[in-house]
């Protein structure tokens, strides 16, 4: 089955069913974890990530740096389409905001001081992904 043609929910009242509460705040609402508080934060994983909302797979383990920002940290996605970038003006900042572009799950922000020679640190919210 590919990414297009897996199932995931519909409606708000399904995404409240198949996530746990405070994934679907920060996954369906544009929350934001508390920093430091995902075990993903330090987690050494050589598999990949995938979204939490529809399995698609995001990240590969050694994207994963330790950035200390409190929230896991990428250099880059599995590949450019897995995700999909907005302008986020909220909160008095301007940023790029980053959403799973298989179920358009909230998942965090990219920004462009990234210590490897891609120069960018995907600043996601662990509750967002499964290490698989």
């Amino acid at each position: 089955m590919s990414d297009q043609e897996k199932q995931f929910p519909a409606t708000d009242e399904e995404w409240s069913a198949h996530l746990p509460p405070e994934a679907y705040r920060v996954m369906r609402q544009n929350g934001t974890e508390r920093p430091f508080s995902s075990e993903i934060n330090s987690l050494n994983h050589a598999g990949s990530f995938s979204c939490r909302g529809c399995g698609a797979v995001l990240f590969e383990g050694q994207s994963k740096f330790d950035s200390g920002c409190g929230w896991p940290s990428f250099d880059r996605p599995v590949h450019q389409e897995a995700m999909s970038e907005r302008l986020d003006r909220s909160h008095g900042m301007v940023r790029i905001e980053v959403r799973c572009a298989t179920c358009d799950s909230h998942l965090g922000h990219l920004f462009p001081d990234g210590p490897t020679e891609t120069g960018n640190r995907y600043c996601i919210n662990g509750i967002c992904l499964l290490a698989i």
